[in-house]
């Protein structure tokens, strides 16, 4: 892929705003702190109907508090400074957890399973339905809010991670919502069948949010590039940022915790000073800690006997001049 560039200018650093991690840490903790708030709810909530739907939505809770424990504790770890043992930082840590989530949520799925089958076998009507719909509903409520906070909050300082927690919020507040409705619906009804059934479809939802989970774990384990819109945002930033130099090749980028990390070959012509390389090299690593907080930049600068044509044999990414 070829870009043109857009011209230079330098780059003012971000000012007064919270570093990347300890924002994420501090938005981990009070979800963390609300979830253990909606999971007693909603335990409350099926041990007043002996609902299996709802019992199933406590589930998915269980496994969003003990993962967001272990996720608090990773970011804690995540945190410290790099030292001479872990020269790039302590960021992997985060996804140390994938394999007691993925435990969690084998085993909030199957009993979720195994009760919904056994009342399949023999529906019944849950007691005092008014009540748990009532302290369900109350949780679904903090829910949202909570989604809605990390949502505002993710959008203003430009956080994937907080972003994605309130995604993932957002599907249990729906989880939550469908379990009413057909709570709703069988009290209306009479079909106490339809209880089950819910809860069967919650299951095979915290099947999918668990992998979820473990899958962008083993991503950011194996050192996987940046999403496609953030590469296509660091491309246009580095070829609006990079005039002077004559191209930008062998661009990789990778992700590990709350930080990004950029590395790339900028090619500049022979007769440039050493200070005015150095020049370009800031405004680029500015311009794109700016964008996207939590981002190291590694630029190799090469003379103009360096510059690589496209389609070279393994050519990568490059941005030309």
């Amino acid at each position: 892929m070829t870009v043109q560039p857009q011209g230079g200018g330098a780059r003012a650093a971000p000012a007064g705003a919270d570093d990347a991690a300890t924002l994420v840490g501090r938005a981990a903790r009070r979800n963390l702190v609300l979830g253990a708030v909606i999971l007693l709810l909603k335990l409350g909530a099926w041990w007043q109907t002996r609902s299996v739907a709802l019992l199933a939505d406590a589930l998915e809770s269980i496994v969003n508090v003990a993962a967001g424990a272990v996720a608090a504790f990773a970011l804690w770890w995540a945190s410290r400074p790099p030292d001479r043992k872990h020269p790039f930082g302590h960021t992997k840590a985060e996804y140390l957890s994938a394999a007691l989530e993925g435990a969690l949520v084998i085993a909030a799925a199957a009993i979720a399973v195994r009760e919904s089958w056994r009342h399949l076998l023999a529906p019944h009507a849950p007691n005092e339905v008014g009540l748990g719909l009532a302290l369900a509903g109350a949780a679904g409520l903090a829910n949202a809010g909570m989604a809605f906070y990390l949502q505002r909050l993710g959008r203003r300082r430009q956080s994937p991670a907080l972003l994605a927690s309130a995604a993932h919020l957002w599907g249990d507040v729906m989880t939550t919502a469908g379990v009413l409705a057909g709570l709703l619906a069988a009290w209306y009804t009479g079909h106490w069948a339809i209880d089950p059934f819910i809860a069967l479809l919650v299951a095979v939802n915290i099947v999918r949010l668990g992998w979820q989970v473990v899958r962008e774990s083993l991503g950011g384990l194996l050192d996987e590039s940046l999403p496609s819109g953030e590469l296509a945002h660091v491309e246009a930033l580095i070829a609006r940022e990079m005039g002077g130099a004559l191209q930008v090749h062998g661009l990789k980028t990778r992700r590990a915790g709350p930080r990004r990390f950029v590395e790339l070959h900028l090619v500049v012509p022979g007769a440039m000073r050493v200070d005015a390389a150095h020049g370009i090299c800031d405004r680029i690593e500015d311009a794109l800690q700016e964008a996207l907080p939590g981002t190291e930049v590694v630029i190799h600068v090469e003379p103009e006997s360096h510059l690589e044509d496209e389609g070279a044999p393994g050519h990568e990414s490059s941005v030309d001049g």
